[in-house]
């Protein structure tokens, strides 16, 4: 006999410790879908236990570890770190730079699409639509008599503009 593939526990409710996953029977398809059709969870339990596993709040009664108030530490373990390079908070920072004059955020992707398009920042929906129709009548195939070499400027525009009409600096407001 072979070992299958997937994994079926060997005792019921005993899944192992820190040590390991506990001990299980590798089997076929057909053979692990026999002992799933006849596992039961809830065998040999009362019906004290299987409410109690089953309500909808199971777990949430207890303090986690780091909010108890009787922990070995009363006080995050992080809260007297400090990042004098602001590595970790320069990071959530990056995207974003100064807002536009009407106050909404363009991320650096923002502004190389805009670049692409041949923008500037305050750049609004009207000006992005209308120049995106010129540079898709500029580099499109059919203008060019055929000519395949503006293919990848013309998905670049047309990646750009697919971006900046979601983007939360040209949204419609």
């Amino acid at each position: 006999m072979e070992a299958g593939e997937f994994r079926a526990p060997r005792t019921r409710h005993r899944r192992g410790g820190f040590d390991g996953p506990g001990d299980y029977y590798m089997l076929c398809l057909d053979h692990v879908r026999e002992f799933n059709a006849g596992y039961n969870y809830f065998e040999g339990m009362d019906e004290d236990a299987i409410w109690q596993a089953q309500r909808p709040w199971s777990g949430w009664d207890r303090e986690t570890r780091s909010f108890a108030s009787g922990g070995a530490s009363p006080t995050p373990k992080w809260q007297d770190f400090t990042d004098p390079l602001d590595a970790i908070g320069a990071r959530f920072r990056q995207g974003v730079r100064a807002p536009r004059t009407d106050g909404r955020p363009l991320t650096d992707r923002d502004r190389r699409n805009l670049q692409i398009l041949g923008l500037k920042t305050d750049a609004d929906r009207a000006q992005l639509r209308r120049r995106y129709a010129e540079l898709l009548r500029k580099y499109h195939p059919d203008r060019n008599g055929g000519d395949r070499g503006y293919e990848q400027k013309l998905q670049r525009v047309i990646e750009a503009y697919q971006e900046l009409k979601r983007a939360a600096a040209f949204a419609q407001a």
